[in-house]
């Protein structure tokens, strides 16, 4: 997207089966991660109207956990998204530095994802799309900074996208109906995560992991405390009607949230910071000043 005057490029940060990522600014000096969709995917039959519908509803979602969508060229010969560009660890860096998160942390973290989610399903459609690599912890919480767009406008198959365990049973079956109740499993498929390290439904192939999830029960040993390992089970039914709803799920997290976040608290907070200054040095090779981190 370097060729869009509006939005001055920075550097390429991520690229991957959808599409590129850059940082870049806007024309007010803001830092955007803007994401430009592989030509290709546009043959996909109806992609334009599916990602037009798919943007209008994204530039809806508004919340404290979520990155704000701020624009999208859906007309483009390469359709494009800019966003809030958040800094922080993915989620299994940091719970991988500061270990598997107990009951009340647990309850924080699943709170705010809750409200995160919340916040997409009023915009319209569901996320259909969580998985570790789409929640950084910053130092305002963590937060979805991928809404699944343009995979759902290219019609991608779930069980192709590199995040198998995190797919609910539906989307794996031909001819079923995925909605809002596979996004309550994959919350619980990232809670079990975050409370024992492990992907719920194990490693392996993905005709493996895509068993597992179908036929067995998931992998909760390890979940902390007496209520956890019931109610991650309820998020990780394979029937979508014996979920929680989200707003039950977020009830339940909130009950049991610690008073003060995790990712407020070290060792979170210092991971956060080494993030912001990393992003400093990039900015100041990359633009030849010192530009501050996104605070």
């Amino acid at each position: 997207m370097a060729e869009r005057a509006e939005y001055r490029t920075v550097s390429l940060i991520a690229e991957g089966g959808t599409g590129r990522v850059h940082l870049a600014r806007d024309p007010a000096g803001r830092l955007v991660a803007l994401k430009t969709v592989h030509e290709h995917l546009t043959a996909a039959p109806r992609f334009r109207e599916r990602f037009r519908r798919e943007a209008a509803a994204a530039l809806r979602v508004k919340g404290p956990f979520t990155a704000t969508v701020l624009d999208a060229g859906p007309e483009d010969q390469r359709p494009w998204l800019a966003a809030e560009f958040c800094v922080g660890p993915p989620v299994v860096e940091a719970i991988t530095t500061v270990g598997p998160l107990g009951p009340a942390d647990l309850g924080t973290f699943g709170s705010a994802l809750a409200v995160a989610l919340s916040a997409v399903h009023g915009a319209g459609p569901a996320l259909l799309d969580l998985k570790p690599a789409h929640v950084l912890i910053t130092r305002r919480g963590p937060k979805i900074v991928d809404f699944g767009t343009v995979g759902r406008s290219a019609g991608l198959n779930p069980a192709g996208s590199g995040f198998l365990g995190f797919v609910a049973p539906e989307e794996l079956t031909p001819g079923s109906r995925a909605d809002t109740p596979a996004d309550v499993f994959a919350l619980g498929a990232l809670l079990a995560l975050s409370s024992t390290g492990r992907n719920p439904f194990g490693s392996g192939s993905p005709e493996q992991v895509t068993h597992r999830t179908l036929h067995d029960a998931p992998d909760l040993l390890g979940v902390p405390g007496t209520e956890w390992p019931g109610f991650l089970a309820r998020c990780l039914a394979a029937a979508p009607a014996d979920r929680p709803s989200m707003p039950e799920a977020l009830a339940w997290c909130a009950e049991r949230a610690a008073p003060v976040p995790w990712w407020e608290q070290e060792p979170a907070a210092g991971l956060v910071r080494e993030h912001e200054e990393d992003l400093a040095g990039l900015l100041a090779v990359s633009e030849g000043d010192g530009a501050a981190t996104d605070r």
